[in-house]
């Protein structure tokens, strides 16, 4: 699974759902095995990164590490549908040493999860907390972190003749338009059929309105889909590319693996993505005899008075096992994993030290003025009202079915307008914001 979850980790975070039959609370622990105890012993790290573990770059982490920790054995487990396996490997105690924290509610992480010590102490050093952090207590330490925004083939762009990256929805409109008419390229790609990537630009919650309580916010709006809000105008983009013919022809037959290829080669012009995907694009780009230079990645076309925002948010959050008996080796790997592996560089993520500078695909943001925007951390008692408004309402936010229907009505295979359909979503939220406050 090359990274096509991470993007919306952080919005995940805030409103986390139970995993089916959870264990109870952890065992207590040997004095020796505690995070400040002697670096030793054999650990497992459970990815989600197949392709990591498939061109050796794990073996290669592996190696390294051990080198500097010679009484530590690492092994890696790569699980080809994390989410779900994770889900079953949590319902027992055995799911390894160190993980890729899935979505659970923060008030479980005491379950699962070893205390790392006070947020408050890590705060000067790392970015991302929040979304791992519970009541001033760490849990997990992201590896790494995203931007939201588009991806896109500047060649193309160049050729449509779009001079300046658009800042509103119009503006997108039209430099769609000029790719469709001066060029043999798809203007948006949506992945309809892979279903995930339409889920991605979920991501600039906030963003837009340049709100940081932004899931908040959505979930106490009783009509959200309603010109003027992050949601709507997400939304909207999506509904006007496709109705205006912008789009892929069939979006039955899309294709994931392909796109990436499409769109390093000039065959797509752009997607709604998070900065992940640069590092995956210009890669295959260069395997098909296009150049790496032609990607770039811009921010979602909205802005606050002449003003442009991008959400940032950490990836998975690394985590140690509760039930870990190398916890002190555990917190080694972790630690050298975010700090010395070098994987945001060569990813082109946002590194989880402040110290850092950004990846070279954000150095056009800083150039450009836009402002990198955190979403804050729900207060308590509403960290998963998110969630809740959404699994109430039976809108999928963090999936596919309800944005394939909205491609389904702009593209006229299903009846409708987006004026109906946002009516509808409306109508359905605001039930479940008066249910949940009743």
């Amino acid at each position: 699974m090359a990274k096509k979850s991470s993007a919306a980790i952080a919005l995940v975070a805030t409103g986390g759902i139970l995993l089916a039959g959870c264990s109870g609370g952890g065992g207590a622990s040997d004095a020796d095995n505690t995070i400040d105890g002697e670096v030793k012993g054999d650990i497992t790290f459970l990815t989600w990164r197949t392709d990591l573990e498939q061109d050796g770059t794990f073996d290669k982490y592996v190696e390294e590490f051990e080198k500097k920790y010679p009484d530590v054995n690492v092994t890696v487990d790569a699980l080809s549908d994390y989410p779900a396996q994770m889900q079953t490997r949590m319902s027992t105690t055995n799911y390894g040493d160190v993980f890729g924290i899935p979505t659970i509610q923060p008030d479980q992480y005491e379950q699962f999860l070893e205390p790392l010590g006070k947020t408050a102490d890590f705060e000067d050093k790392y970015r991302f907390l929040p979304s791992s952090s519970f009541e001033g207590t760490q849990y997990g330490v992201a590896w790494g972190g995203n931007a939201n925004g588009v991806v896109y083939n500047k060649r193309i762009f160049d050729e449509a003749g779009v001079t300046e990256l658009p800042t509103t929805e119009k503006e997108w409109l039209d430099a769609l338009q000029k790719v469709k008419d001066n060029t043999d390229a798809i203007p948006l790609y949506t992945n309809y059929k892979d279903g995930w990537p339409l889920s991605q630009s979920f991501g600039n919650l906030g963003g837009v309105t340049n709100d940081p309580d932004a899931p908040v916010t959505l979930a106490e709006d009783p009509a959200p889909w309603t010109e003027g809000t992050d949601v709507y105008a997400i939304d909207s983009l999506l509904y006007e590319s496709v109705a205006a013919g912008l789009t892929e022809e069939d979006p039955l037959t899309t294709d994931w693996e392909q796109s990436k290829v499409d769109l390093g080669t000039g065959k797509i012009a752009a997607m709604t993505l998070g900065s992940w995907a640069v590092s995956q694009m210009k890669a295959k780009a260069e395997e098909n005899g296009a150049s790496a230079d032609d990607i770039g990645f811009f921010a979602f076309p909205a802005n606050v008075d002449d003003e442009q925002y991008a959400v940032i948010g950490g990836d998975y959050n690394l985590g140690i096992s509760k039930h870990s008996k190398s916890k002190a080796a555990a917190w080694a790997w972790l630690q050298w994993l975010v700090e010395e592996s070098g994987y945001t560089q060569t990813q082109g993520m946002i590194s989880t030290l402040i110290s850092d500078p950004l990846p070279d695909s954000l150095v056009a943001f800083e150039a450009a003025g836009v402002n990198l925007l955190e979403i804050n951390p729900a207060p308590a008692g509403k960290e998963a009202l998110l969630n809740e408004t959404s699994n109430d309402a039976q809108i999928d936010l963090y999936g596919p079915i309800y944005r394939q229907k909205l491609v389904d009505i702009a593209r006229g295979a299903a009846d409708g307008d987006k004026e109906s359909y946002f009516a509808e979503l409306n109508d359905k939220w605001g039930a479940a914001v008066e249910n949940l406050a009743g």
